[in-house]
């Protein structure tokens, strides 16, 4: 069974509850096929009906992460067009992306959730298509279209600098707390004060930002629809 529905089957579900819990609990590295099927109640060959291999399934809970992450982006912004503000959407896609931990193990190459499944073929390409480096690539030339960021800075740079950005939210949110680590008691406000700073103010009127929110729904329903495809691969 390779279909997606067939995917979403109670019993796929509870394949992929287990799979989820046992990792989340210690990690992929030393994660067996016979583990699951025992936490989920079913025999080690009806996990292979669903998924060839044990990487394959562990791919197949990581994506299922990405993509709920991304039919809420999805969501939000067709509801609320000036959400894809640059202020307003790189802070609530940074928060959101820590509350998914497969989508932030992914982002930020954590080894011990990951362990080699960040070698995957499709991890890569699952990151290809929404890793830190293609986001940038994704949202910065619909912005600077649209007018909603500055366009006197070479776009390569702007990614770079917007991506260091994005690394160092995420670390500091997701990573070891020192005692001597400044702390803040709204990221998110500081957040939006630093991407405005960086990528200068909006310019946009209301017709642009409706455009801009347009395109960024097509692009974000064409990388869902890749995701899709790789999870029924």
């Amino acid at each position: 069974m390779t279909a997606l529905a067939e995917h979403d089957s109670a019993t796929a579900a509870r394949i992929l509850a287990a799979t989820r819990h046992l990792v989340l609990k210690r990690g992929v590295k030393g994660r067996t096929v016979a583990e699951i099927a025992q936490k989920a109640h079913v025999g080690k060959g009806t996990v292979y009906l669903y998924w060839g291999t044990k990487h394959d399934l562990l791919f197949g809970l990581f994506a299922r992460d990405f993509l709920t992450f991304l039919e809420g982006e999805i969501q939000a912004l067709g509801a609320d067009p000036a959400i894809c503000r640059p202020h307003v959407l790189f802070p609530q896609i940074a928060r959101n992306a820590v509350s998914y931990p497969f989508v932030r193990a992914m982002q930020t190459g954590d080894d011990d959730l990951l362990g080699v499944l960040a070698q995957h073929p499709r991890s890569v390409e699952l990151l290809d298509q929404l890793g830190p480096t293609a986001l940038m690539y994704t949202v910065l030339p619909v912005w600077r279209e649209h007018r909603l960021v500055r366009t006197d800075w070479p776009l390569d740079e702007q990614a770079y600098a917007l991506q260091a950005l994005m690394t160092g939210f995420l670390g500091a949110v997701t990573g070891p707390q020192a005692p001597s680590v400044v702390t803040v008691d709204d990221p998110d406000r500081v957040m939006a004060a630093t991407v405005t700073a960086l990528l200068g103010p909006a310019e946009a009127g209301p017709d642009e930002i409706r455009a801009a929110a347009e395109e960024g729904l097509r692009v974000l329903r064409e990388r869902r629809d890749a995701v899709l495809a790789l999870i029924a691969t």
